[in-house]
């Protein structure tokens, strides 16, 4: 795998990948911009096409082109690998050219059926005329390629079925795509989506792998809403509607509005909402909050005020505040939804977005408003709300909702600590799940201290702006001495930091000068790796059943290593030569 990631970076300029995002002009050596994560006057975006590198002063995060597109399109590595290396001509590991023949065929279909609905939309008048009612402009059907599918009592069963086999698509490609379905009895299999407005619902990627239908006509025995079945291309558990429209929208807001359906998400984005999304057909689950914590760790929830929408707010605050996201909701009028608002102006929802409150505040309201009695009262938020405050990851905002807790139920704030640290003891007497136990498993354990990884951060990105020739020889040098630890590689983004940082102090004094700072970070990190290393062998030389010989063997190892003398530039030189 690294072999295909250097041969991307190789064939790739990373000034060609950020440029389509960001608009960028020379700096020096770099080139700099506005920053693309947040709305900014002043450019402190930076890019450095000699390393590969860019660095966000304003939102402190950086990298290399497979951490940009990442960050840019919502995708995790493996998802930043496939684009890449598709834009650079590498290929990956051979997919089975049977297997990828029949799943471009899959999308194919997709979009032929996603062309044909929309053709049908332009000739349905009742369609057209709903679509109006309910406020969706033209563009907006463009933008959304929402459509409609012909069914009874105008049209047949079988009208989309019959449409793609006579573009060439095969009945089994068309139930594999969730396009038909069989019947009982052997009959002839019919279309998923009858009389119904048509939402494309498309992967990460913005391609189509599914549809939603809303019933146009009356039917008391037809589900107002129908989704595809989960098939090779759709999860439900996985897919997010409008999550490839609003990923910008995200990072340009600094956080994401979790709507209802799939009118709510098409009516927030005509509004200037360009961060809304929705589930579809499942709760929330935690691969949708990692898709949207990539963009950013602040979220509006705007459900339906009934008790379903309000469980369903339970569930994703659950979720979210655990992973350390800050969640508010917005709370709309009980019998109204957001599209409702849209269509009433579209400040209506901006007003209603504008008052959000956290969560904790949110299930204080909805439980003052449902009971009157104040021991009652006292009682439920002990087990509906005091559990929220568990999951908040800082001491400090627990102890704020403390306060506000007891000021909204009338109690003390001593009573609120009090049934706290009760609840934390029954959390701790539970059984721990195999989720959590997996997730202990891969947690890696700490083994350097903040000194030692600053010390490594520094001289890694001091290495980044010596010359091609002398950078592989520095790192040798610290390949060596980072053999005798457990030390990780800092990630991407603390060494772009450093190296701009570091980049902008050595910009204007000499090379033997640079390579002089350079050598003095090699010396510093062997020092402090050498004493992290003599401390933990000392420590250990106390524990029971150790064998003391070899511990000693290793202190006086390290010991000599502590008497070497110091790398000078006369001494690098001469090695080099």
């Amino acid at each position: 795998m690294s072999d295909v990631v250097q041969q991307i970076k190789d064939k790739l300029n990373i000034i060609d990948v950020i440029s389509p995002y960001v608009e960028l002009h020379k700096a020096g050596k770099n080139f700099k911009g506005k920053s693309p994560f947040s709305a900014e006057k002043t450019p402190s975006f930076y890019v450095s096409p000699d390393r590969g590198m860019y660095y966000c002063f304003s939102t402190s995060q950086g990298g290399d082109i497979f951490s940009f597109i990442q960050a840019m399109e919502g995708v995790d590595f493996k998802g930043a690998l496939k684009q890449l290396a598709e834009k650079a001509g590498v290929e990956l590991v051979p997919e089975d050219p049977k297997k990828k023949s029949e799943r471009d065929r899959w999308y194919a279909v997709l979009k032929e059926a996603t062309d044909f609905f929309g053709k049908q939309l332009e000739t349905k008048a009742d369609a057209k005329a709903y679509l109006e009612k309910r406020g969706v402009l033209a563009e907006t059907i463009q933008k959304w390629q929402i459509g409609y599918a012909p069914g009874p009592p105008q049209a047949g069963w079988r009208e989309a079925k019959e449409y793609l086999e006579a573009k060439g698509y095969k009945k089994d490609e068309l139930l594999k795509t969730g396009i038909i379905k069989v019947t009982d009895g052997g009959k002839e299999p019919y279309d998923v989506f009858r009389d119904r407005i048509m939402f494309p619902m498309s992967d990460t990627s913005g391609r189509v792998v599914a549809f939603s239908g809303r019933l146009l006509g009356v039917n008391d025995k037809a589900p107002k809403y129908v989704n595809s079945p989960e098939t090779e291309l759709y999860k439900k558990s996985d897919l997010l509607f409008g999550y490839d429209k609003a990923k910008h929208g995200i990072r340009q807001l600094d956080f994401s509005l979790i709507v209802e359906g799939q009118f709510d998400v098409v009516m927030s984005h005509q509004a200037g909402y360009s961060n809304a999304v929705a589930v579809s057909g499942t709760a929330l689950t935690l691969h949708h909050v990692q898709l949207l914590e990539r963009l950013s760790n602040r979220v509006v929830l705007a459900l339906d005020a009934d008790r379903a929408g309000i469980a369903a707010m339970k569930r994703a605050a659950d979720l979210m505040l655990k992973r350390g996201l800050d969640v508010k909701v917005a709370e709309v009028p009980e019998g109204k939804d957001p599209a409702d608002l849209v269509l009433e102006g579209k400040d209506k929802l901006k007003a209603v977005v504008g008052k959000s409150v956290h969560v904790i505040e949110f299930l204080l309201h909805v439980l003052k408003r449902s009971e009157s009695d104040a021991r009652t009262l006292k009682l439920k938020a002990r087990e509906e709300v005091l559990p929220f405050i568990l999951l908040l990851p800082s001491r400090i905002d627990q102890e704020h909702f403390v306060e506000v807790v007891a000021k909204e139920i009338g109690s003390t704030t001593d009573a609120i600590r009090y049934e706290l640290d009760k609840l934390r003891e029954e959390n701790k007497l539970k059984p721990i799940s195999s989720e959590k136990i997996e997730d202990l498993q891969k947690e890696k354990p700490r083994t350097s201290s903040d000194v030692h990884k600053k010390a490594y951060i520094s001289l890694l990105a001091a290495i980044e702006l010596v010359p091609a020739e002398d950078k592989k020889k520095f790192t040798s040098l610290t390949d060596e001495i980072v053999s005798h630890t457990l030390l990780e590689v800092p990630d991407a983004t603390e060494i772009a930091e450093s190296t701009f940082v570091l980049e902008q102090q050595y910009e204007k004094i000499p090379k033997q000068a640079v390579l002089e700072e350079v050598i003095a970070k090699v010396n510093y990190f062997k020092k402090v790796v050498i004493q992290d290393q003599l401390k933990k062998s000392r420590i250990k030389l106390s524990e029971e059943g150790v064998d003391q010989l070899k511990v000693m063997n290793d202190i006086s190892g390290w010991e000599k290593l502590m008497r070497e003398e110091p790398l000078t530039i006369e001494g690098y030189m001469s090695k080099k030569d």
